[in-house]
């Protein structure tokens, strides 16, 4: 064991002063405490390093080094736990060994190694161990400046040759590169005088070419000449095709005229009949369609109830554009229908379901109000959230299917009790409730072609 050794004061009270370590050894020991700290129990730890301990271990070394190096110096029991924390294994325990006065290979352990170990147990000859160490350190030192110092002057010899090397290379550039340039002043004074002598014969050539442009012009003269007597030929037969095209579009029009005035007649005939036979029945006016008898009857069964008033809500479709919802939205009486989970699922899915109710019926209510069509959502059955407003706000009629039941069921009796010939629109993307509603003879539209006519206000 390391407590073991011998500790010698060598006359000096056993104490070192840290200033008498050279700074090699002073470092390295500090970095063994450092990394030693952590591992020792805490009664070995002394009281100035306890808050030294809690920091990391590269750490300890140099926020730490003036407690460590005070410990060291002035507490033999500190260094002797620091020496027995280091000598569990690897480059410690040989330093330690060494140190003690046993025989260790001297690859082993390293001199600076063995001076900390013996500076830290003050075991025999430490101070000239640390000596010793020190001046190797330094001589290594001086070692290694010198075969940089070497290398360095090497390289800077092996960049001047390559740079000499290179400023012939380009040397040799430049004179290949002025014999070409004169090679191509040569050539390209013999194609100026080729050149200039192609010019005289393009002259030439001009003056035949202007001789040629006006003959050409005199005939040209003579074609538009002509063209214009032509053009004037074509300009009376024109009129006389506008004219009997004129007669031919009034004629046209005296036709559509009677034929207007005939089916005018006819509506207004059948509009007159109507109106007759609705006296005639004293027939009230309609004052409910198929939808509300629908929910009166859910009612009935205790299985449906209106959707909220103040739940509005939004809802999308595929990828259908929002103007053909409008075009049929637009046509007399229409119905729009809403399979309304399936909107807010694919519009709004990450708020609860009770906004999720809210906001799509706010939506509807805003459609209803500024188409006036008749509107009814419908969802799957009330799941208790929230509460069940009445459907008479926002001219939205909210339903919810019965238990046992989904939405799409009511939806296909909804569209099967409309009459053969109304307008009636589903919203919905569901594939079984768009074939059942095309089979029933209603109009399905994508959910993402309502939520771009929802968001878009």
């Amino acid at each position: 064991m390391v407590g073991a050794a011998v500790h010698e004061d060598d006359g000096r009270g056993g104490n070192a002063s840290p200033g008498a370590l050279p700074e090699p050894v002073l470092r390295r020991a500090l970095q063994v405490a450092a990394e030693a700290l952590g591992a020792l129990d805490e009664a070995d730890v002394p009281a100035p390093l306890r808050r030294v301990r809690a920091f990391a271990p590269a750490r300890r070394a140099r926020a730490g080094a003036q407690p460590l190096t005070a410990c060291l110096a002035t507490d033999p029991a500190f260094g002797r736990a620091v020496a027995d924390a280091w000598s569990t294994a690897g480059p410690g325990a040989a330093a330690v060994a060494a140190a003690n006065g046993a025989p260790v290979p001297e690859p082993t352990a390293a001199p600076l190694d063995v001076a900390v170990a013996a500076y830290l147990l003050r075991a025999g000859d430490w101070r000239d161990r640390v000596r010793a160490a020190a001046e190797g350190a330094a001589a290594e030192e001086a070692r290694r400046a010198g075969a940089r110092t070497g290398a360095r002057e090497a390289r800077d010899q092996a960049q001047l040759e390559a740079q000499e090397a290179a400023r012939a290379r380009e040397l040799a550039e430049l004179r290949a590169r002025v014999a070409t340039l004169e090679e191509e002043l040569t050539a390209l004074r013999r194609e100026l005088r080729r050149s200039r002598s192609d010019a005289d014969r393009a002259r030439a050539g001009q003056r035949s070419a202007e001789r040629a442009v006006a003959q050409a012009q005199e005939e040209l003269a003579a074609a538009q000449e002509d063209a214009g007597r032509q053009r004037e030929r074509a300009d009376a037969v024109e009129r006389q095709l506008r004219e009997g095209t004129a007669q031919s579009q009034q004629a046209a029009r005296r036709a559509r005229d009677v034929d207007d005035v005939r089916a005018r007649l006819l509506l207004d005939t059948l509009l007159d009949a109507a109106a007759a036979l609705r006296r005639e029945l004293a027939l009230p006016p309609v004052e409910s369609s198929p939808a509300d008898l629908l929910a009166a009857e859910l009612l009935e069964e205790d299985v449906a109830r209106p959707a909220p008033v103040d739940v509005p809500g939004a809802r999308a479709l595929a990828a259908t554009d929002p103007a053909a919802l409008d075009h049929l939205l637009a046509l007399p009486r229409a119905h729009l229908v809403v399979d309304g989970y399936n909107v807010t699922k694919l519009g709004f899915g990450q708020l609860t379901l009770l906004e999720q109710r809210r906001r799509l019926v706010d939506g509807l209510g805003a459609i209803a109000a500024r188409t006036g069509v008749e509107v009814t959502c419908c969802f799957d059955g009330n799941d208790g959230v929230g509460p069940v407003p009445s459907p008479s706000t926002r001219r939205v009629r909210v339903l919810f299917s019965s238990a046992g039941r989904t939405a799409d069921e009511l939806i296909r009796r909804l569209v099967r009790a409309e009459p053969p010939g109304r307008v009636v629109v589903v919203v919905s993307d569901d594939g079984e409730v768009v074939s059942g509603v095309r089979a029933a003879g209603a109009r399905p539209v994508s959910s993402r072609a309502l939520l771009g006519r929802l968001n878009r206000g």
